[in-house]
């Protein structure tokens, strides 16, 4: 068990210090884009509730950008005469560069090289023009609306202390989220569920006792499985999240305005999604 870990995260330093200057890595350029987008932030030393938070904007600018494209779905954010008929490589480049040289400007050099190494495998032309207008204005259009979430101020996060009230034993993740603007609900409590129960009652002593014995640092009560799932959340870079969704993205039959939609509802949590639509 302990040795499939450390194989893990062997895998995952070497995948995330591979060079980032060639392109592509794989034939999808929105699934290209996306693996680049987190080893730059891998890179830049995010946390990770700031990269989750980034890589959403990073994505629903992509999305943007290929659907005004193509227009498979309902018309979005952005909407120019020239989209019809643009380059998608040159726009999902385009909307990642200026993103991308907003959110992490340390790793300017990168971006750059990444995104000049992508537009080479595009011939020039009104097309690929067209995209790049295309790609920077999808990625302007989105860095407006989520100014706030880039810089969010510092973490002002304190433990409660009444009775009861629960005190994370090591330093929380995301704790300025419910500061932010979500995306699509009206407000970070609109599906709260309603307060625990009573410190007096017996369900709240059951569920004391249930966390108590699977949860000690040496219970006999939690399975391996249980401790393996534990272990393999601990890492919460983006990233870690890719790999189910590339799995759907490499499907058979998959067209790019999807990956970028799949990838856009993935990061920015949107649920209103139709999953057949994905």
């Amino acid at each position: 068990m302990q040795h499939n870990r450390n194989l893990r995260r062997v895998i995952f330093a070497i995948f995330f210090l591979l060079p980032m200057a060639s392109f592509p890595l794989r034939a999808d350029v929105v699934i290209d884009w996306n693996v680049r987008a987190g080893q730059l932030f891998f890179a830049a030393r995010l946390t990770p509730d700031i990269a989750n938070i980034c890589q959403a904007i990073v994505q629903t600018a992509t999305y943007e950008a290929v659907n005004a494209i193509t227009g498979r779905y309902p018309k979005g954010l952005v909407d120019l005469p020239e989209a019809r008929g643009a380059s998608i490589e040159a726009a999902v480049a385009a909307a990642n560069r200026v993103t991308l040289s907003k959110i992490i400007p340390s790793q300017q050099k990168s971006i750059d090289s990444l995104y000049h190494a992508a537009l080479r495998l595009v011939t020039d032309g009104p097309a690929k023009t067209a995209g790049i207008a295309v790609g920077e204005k999808a990625a302007e259009t989105i860095l407006a609306l989520r100014a706030a979430d880039i810089s969010p101020g510092p973490d002002s996060y304190r433990p409660l202390t009444s009775p009861a009230d629960y005190v994370p034993t090591i330093t929380p993740a995301a704790t300025r989220r419910p500061k932010l603007k979500p995306w699509l609900m009206t407000s970070a409590a609109q599906f709260r569920p309603g307060p625990p129960p009573s410190l007096t009652s017996d369900l709240w002593a059951r569920d004391y006792n249930e966390i108590k014995a699977i949860g000690g640092k040496n219970s006999s009560a939690r399975t391996p499985n249980q401790t393996e799932i534990a272990r393999f959340w601990e890492e919460t870079l983006p990233p870690i999240y890719c790999g189910v969704i590339e799995c759907v993205a490499r499907m058979p039959g998959r067209e790019v305005t999807q990956n970028a939609r799949l990838l856009c509802c993935h990061w920015t949590g949107v649920r209103g999604c139709v999953n057949r639509d994905l």
